[in-house]
């Protein structure tokens, strides 16, 4: 069968939703995962095949991936989980999704670009909303001035959290948070560099955070000076406290504590984007971004992914912007870009 691909993390909370909304799109991915317990009611559920295995075992992950023509790769944290899959999608000549949001991650993959050309596939990391949105709008805003040096963004999500995701912001978090300046990655304490910043439906305040765009966005743009901010939430604090538990205690208590957002609110809420660049000369430029809640936008921006690989065959490691364009954002549903915005303050 052409155009063959095997979804690995299929029973993660984000996996299933990438698998349901790849059903509802005509295809028919194998599923794949490491858990037998977990992996095969929802194959039996879904009617897809399955593979089961784990990366752990080199020659028999080479040996299973090898009959697809693309890997999406859904089981964080990617800091543990992508080396060896990526390691062999350029073994097999096989081309590379996933949805990282991971800094060490992205600038881990972008060293295989040389590779990825020789083998003529692609490895392109954040194809959900880690990191679409902002890439997106990090290039589109990148463009309308010369010489950018300076790119913030902002992102604000009315939906909540999963497991896995907190999961993987604390293996990041807690060797703190980072800004890009002059090139290069900085350490900045929690909470420094607290703004305002006007969406397009109000005004939030915002503190810096890590977000995949300090890397991506620099290889997508150039720009040497990048900043993320996100609203300052009470999980987040919780868990910035539960940092100074041990490891497995603190996933402990995501477990029990974090279920992810239900369908309700998948379908309802929204998410919203600011991106400005400025120059040395005093130029600046800005646009906002309205989307859907960010585990739905995850799982269509997955599968048109796969789509656009197959129907695009980019190669080299990757942005989503670089190898789909800065519009790609918008070819999904419930999505508008705004150039100029009008808040009423009370």
């Amino acid at each position: 069968m052409k155009n063959k691909w095997i979804l690995y993390g299929a029973y993660g909370y984000t996996g299933r939703l990438i698998a349901e909304e790849a059903l509802l799109r005509g295809h028919r991915p194998v599923l794949g995962g490491r858990s037998r317990e977990k992996l095969i009611p929802l194959a039996k559920e879904l009617n897809l095949d399955y593979r089961i295995f784990n990366l752990e075992n080199k020659e028999n992950l080479y040996k299973t991936i090898s009959e697809f023509d693309l890997v999406f790769h859904a089981a964080g944290p990617y800091i543990h989980t992508s080396k060896p899959m990526v390691q062999a999608c350029l073994k097999a000549g096989i081309n590379y999704l996933d949805i990282t949001g991971e800094v060490p991650v992205f600038e881990q993959n972008f060293r295989y670009d040389e590779e990825a050309r020789e083998k003529g596939i692609a490895i392109i990391s954040g194809v959900g909303f880690d990191v679409v949105p902002t890439d997106c709008m990090a290039k589109y805003v990148s463009e309308q001035i010369s010489n950018p040096s300076q790119l913030e963004l902002a992102i604000a999500g009315e939906g909540g959290i999963s497991p896995g995701t907190l999961k993987t912001i604390f293996e990041h978090i807690s060797t703190g948070i980072l800004i890009r300046e002059n090139g290069q990655l900085k350490n900045i304490s929690l909470g420094k560099g607290t703004r305002e910043v006007t969406f397009s439906d109000r005004v939030r305040e915002v503190t810096p955070t890590v977000w995949g765009d300090l890397a991506s966005a620099y290889l997508t743009t150039g720009i040497p000076n990048i900043s993320v901010y996100m609203p300052y939430s009470k999980t987040l604090g919780d868990l910035m406290k539960a940092t100074r538990l041990k490891k497995d205690r603190v996933n402990e208590w995501i477990e029990k504590n974090i279920q992810g957002p239900d369908e309700f609110t998948r379908n309802t809420a929204r998410s919203y984007i600011w991106a400005q660049v400025t120059n040395n000369n005093g130029q600046e430029a800005q646009a906002w971004l309205e989307t859907m809640e960010g585990y739905k936008f995850t799982a269509l921006a997955s599968v048109r992914s796969v789509e656009k690989v197959f129907e695009l065959s980019p190669k080299g490691a990757l942005t989503p912007a670089l190898a789909f364009g800065k519009d790609f954002v918008l070819e999904l549903p419930e999505t508008k870009r705004l150039d100029n915005i009008e808040i009423l303050v009370n």
